[in-house]
């Protein structure tokens, strides 16, 4: 049988590569859904050729071809086996919490969703007995790497440096957004790419790990690798390290949240060969350049509200420098700044973190209007 699937964000980045995968394995799946916010041009090539029986854009009376249905009713259909939260921000929470209120499984490329609401969201699906496979490539390279997390000592997540990784503290403050946007091995949307370039990418990245697979920040290393292909490893608690390689293609992880338990051929660059890798460089990051990582691991280990706080205003300072508005390095002076007023809740409802994420975002935006030197 066919999985059924609906893809959430399906004319992102990574909505675009899961739609190439599964026309690759056309016979391996169904496609009930997609999901676009103002894309609905392309929304409606996606919807003429995959012929999903229901769709949603911002403009519901633009759809074509499909029967419009809401977010929430997409993710509430039960003859969903799982859907790929590929939206970017925090509209994947909700989504996602009524799919897995429904028992359908996950694939998570959203990680607003885990930063969040980590512990509600791992918690509920825990007890509905639902999946939740991430899509990232490093914590989809650590799912494979693990068999029984109770034996593992370590979670070691990789990250290429981004474009600033040899460039000193003061280009980096005077990047413009063209220079910022040069990822040097990854073809993402802009938000996330600013955000490798800061490595706050890979902050929010410890975030979801630590909730993912239930393991204590200090266990969490974040090394620098540049040629990006090891995408992350798992060490044992009798010392062996584990790592999962593979050239730098979106698709494979894709494929393999969207088709675990099982493996098939699919779409790969090439056959991965160790005689054509010349090299192999790890290092620790510089957290005086790179301040965002270890803000992300202050929020973390704060635990709570924090995250949230993190997260919201981390994302409006990202909008306002990719206007062209402040500049890459007055998105962590936002963020600290926010996290130094914040008022910690420990125990947040949902209800609490959005109004605590629509709170953060505003004081972002004042914070840098009155405090930050315009480009």
């Amino acid at each position: 049988m066919r999985r059924k699937i609906s893809i959430l964000g399906s004319t992102g980045s990574i909505g675009r590569q899961a739609l190439e995968v599964i026309d690759k394995l056309k016979d391996k799946f169904e496609i009930i859904a997609l999901t676009a916010g103002n894309n609905t041009d392309l929304l409606n090539e996606q919807i003429k050729k995959f012929k999903p029986k229901y769709a949603y854009a911002s403009d519901i009376n633009s759809i074509c071809g499909a029967e419009p249905l809401s977010i929430d009713e997409i993710c509430a259909n039960k003859d969903n086996d799982i859907i790929l939260v590929a939206v970017s921000g925090k509209i994947g929470l909700r989504p996602t919490i009524t799919a897995i209120n429904n028992g359908i499984d996950i694939a998570l490329a959203n990680k607003e969703t885990l930063v969040m609401a980590g512990e509600i969201v791992m918690a509920l699906a825990k007890e509905k007995g639902v999946n939740i496979i991430p899509v990232d490539s490093e914590h989809c390279a650590i799912h494979q790497c693990i068999k029984d997390i109770s034996d593992v000592d370590k979670l070691i997540i990789t990250a290429s440096g981004g474009p600033f990784l040899r460039k000193t503290t003061e280009e980096m403050a005077n990047a413009t957004v063209e220079q910022t946007l040069a990822h040097p091995r990854w073809n993402m949307g802009r938000k996330i790419t600013v955000d490798s370039a800061t490595l706050m990418n890979k902050g929010l990245e410890v975030i979801e790990a630590h909730h993912l697979f239930n393991m204590d920040y200090k266990n969490i290393e974040v090394v620098v690798h540049p040629q990006s292909i090891v995408h992350s490893a798992i060490e044992y608690v009798d010392g062996s390290v584990i790592a999962q390689i593979g050239l730098p293609s979106m698709h494979i992880p894709i494929q393999y949240a969207i088709t675990y338990p099982q493996r098939f051929e699919g779409i790969k660059s090439k056959s991965f060969s160790f005689s054509e890798i010349a090299r192999l460089d790890f290092e620790k990051p510089d957290l005086q350049k790179f301040r965002a990582l270890e803000l992300a691991y202050r929020a973390g280990k704060n635990g709570g509200s924090a995250t949230t706080c993190l997260n919201a205003a981390n994302e409006e300072a990202v909008f306002e420098f990719l206007a062209g508005k402040i500049k890459l390095l007055d998105i962590i002076k936002a963020v600290e700044e926010m996290m130094c007023v914040h008022k910690l809740i420990e125990s947040p409802s949902i209800d609490e973190i959005f109004a605590i994420d629509e709170e953060v975002r505003q004081k972002t935006k004042e914070f840098l209007k009155k405090s930050v030197c315009k480009v």
